[in-house]
Order: C-alpha cells, then structure tokens, then sequence
C-alpha cells in the first residue's frame, strides 16, 4: 500500500500499521463528533463507524488527499447521519424558565433529549502548547455546546471546522462537496445564531491557577460538610443548578442554597473525587450508602467565571458516565477524595 499522507502533507511510513494511523486522529475525531452531536457515547460510536468507513476504503483512499482530511470528510458524514431528522440535544435551560423550589417538577425526560458531560481525556489532547489547550477546552464547555445544537447540522460543521479547527474556506468547501461561497455563507448564518443568542462566558479547567484551585477547593469542603452558607457564598447571585434527567432547573444561589436543605439534603454527607468534563472542573459525588460506604450519585460539572461559581451541573446516570470517566463502582468508609 503506497503511503497515507498526514494532515502536515507529509508521509506516514509504509511498514505502519493503518490501525496505528488511524488511531492517531481518535481524541480530535472525538472532539470533532462530541460538538457535532453533544453525547459522548454517540461521538464515541460516530468515531468507530468512521474508523470502520476508513478501514473499509482506505484502498480506494490512497494519494487522493491528506488522511486526516478525509476522516473528517467520513466522520462529517456519519455525524449528519445521525442528526437527519433528530431533534437538537439540549440543557434544561434551553427548554423551559427556571423553577423555584416551590414549583420544581422532578420529571424525567429521554437520554437524547439531554447533552451530556465527556470526559476531557477524550476529547482533549495530551500534547500542545498552553494556548492551544486552552481552546481545546473552551470549545467542549457544555455552554458552547449547548449553543451548537442551536445551528442546523451543515452549519454546525462549517462552523466548528473554520473557527475551532481552524480549516480554510476552500478545505471546508471540498469536505463537503459545495462552493467556497456556499460555505461561506453557512458560516456567516451560523455566527448570526450564535450571536443571537451569546453562549454564557465560563472559565475552562486551568490546573496551573492557584486561584481557581483555591476556589474549587474551598466548594469541596464546604460541600461534603454540607455547609450551604460556605457554599452559597461561593456562588455567583444568578448561578444555576441543573440535573438532567430532570428537566428542572434552579437560578440563583438563595434557591439553590433552599434547594440543597430540602428537596436535595439526601446530598449531606457526600464524599467528591476529582475529574475533569468539557474543559472545566468536575467531581464524581457519591453519597452515604445505607449499607455502609458511599455510592454513586452524580458527575458533577461546575462551571467557574470571575473568581465566582455560575453553574453546578448534575448529571444522574452515573451507571452509564461512571465507568465512562474511569470512576469507582462505589467507595468504603475508609475512602479519601482525591
């Protein structure tokens, strides 16, 4: 088999597997169909039907283009697939006003109606400058994903190649089998929506900000001592609580705080391990198991802005995101968070 071009134009060598070649581009495939499709298993089995496409193909492949062109070229394709037909991923802001304690329904809605956290491993790359890391993760903040649903599936993905890929008009016009100026006018309508309806600012995961860890620090004290006045100072005054499957969602830290004391007081006692989704903070919450240990209860993903917490996001199928974000199956007394 003559030799696959890279996405640098150069050649991978000919004793190489293609598995081994193909492996190469899964974290930014990943990445790529987790915006596209704002699940994490989906783009997880978008990303394998691609890397069979690819498998299947790569005869018919060679010296035609760069590799990593033309498995986004596949993965695009396998993405709008998916979406033909479906109705947009969303949070639970995005459907409905904000309950009060009050008036909180705890109806559930489907999984597909929801779009769900994805471990940074997965979709963030080891390598790169800070810079580069950063946008990777300001691109996966369930904010700015949310706001991608928003855009009709072609526009979606000339927005995410031009302004977070960084591909050019004339890459993203033959991906998809159009004109340049096709192209670009599905990317001027795309900013439009988005500027329509501005994703909410928040901070990505900075491990090296001793500031933000200060802060992320001083939340998990004061939320396994379930100190509600602590946590509540920790919020900014119209941060949000949200926990799909539930459709519910609460603005402002006096409801949430009231939240926490009531409705949610099963939480006291809850022990948190640190992970990291979308870019940002998050913790694995288990709660106090009536047969002694803890036992799973949420992912937590908490967005952070200005020194301030504006969104904790509990996500409750721990059965499914547990194992998915490498999580222990439950913790004994003895456990430590880390």
């Amino acid at each position: 088999m003559a030799d696959l071009k890279l996405a640098d134009g150069a050649s991978a060598p000919t004793d190489e597997p293609l598995e081994l070649q193909l492996e190469r581009f899964r974290t930014e495939l990943t990445g790529y169909c987790y915006r596209m499709l704002g699940s994490a298993f989906e783009a997880e089995d978008a990303v394998q039907e691609t890397m069979i496409r690819a498998w299947r193909g790569h005869q018919g492949f060679e010296g035609r283009a760069a590799l990593r062109s033309w498995l986004y070229r596949i993965a695009t394709n396998v993405c709008l697939d998916v979406l033909n037909g479906r109705k947009n991923r969303a949070r639970p802001m995005d459907l409905a006003s904000p309950s009060t304690v009050a008036t909180a329904s705890l109806a559930k809605l489907p999984e597909i109606t929801w779009i769900g956290p994805v471990p940074d491993g997965r979709v963030v790359t080891e390598s790169g400058d800070p810079a580069e890391l950063t946008m990777q993760r300001e691109s996966v903040r369930l904010a700015f994903v949310s706001a991608l649903q928003r855009l009709a599936p072609k526009q979606r993905a000339v927005l995410i190649l031009r302004e977070v890929l960084g591909w050019r008009a004339t890459e993203v016009a033959e991906l998809l089998g159009t004109t340049v100026a096709s192209a670009n006018s599905a990317l001027q309508r795309a900013r439009s929506t988005l500027a329509a309806r501005k994703a909410a600012a928040t901070d990505p995961l900075r491990p090296m900000d001793q500031e933000q860890a200060a802060l992320l620090s001083r939340y998990v004290a004061a939320f396994e001592r379930y100190d509600m006045d602590g946590l509540a100072g920790l919020l900014h005054e119209d941060a949000t609580l949200s926990m799909p499957p539930y459709e519910l969602w609460l603005r402002g830290h006096a409801d949430i705080r009231e939240w926490m004391l009531g409705p949610g007081s099963g939480c006291r006692g809850s022990q948190l391990i640190t992970t990291a989704a979308n870019g940002t903070p998050a913790f694995g919450q288990y709660r106090p198991s009536p047969d002694g240990g803890y036992e799973p209860w949420a992912l937590q993903v908490i967005e952070v802005s200005a020194g301030r917490i504006v969104g904790l996001n509990s996500f409750l199928d721990t059965a499914a995101l547990f194992p998915l974000f490498g999580l222990p199956s439950r913790l004994d007394a003895q456990s430590p968070n880390t």
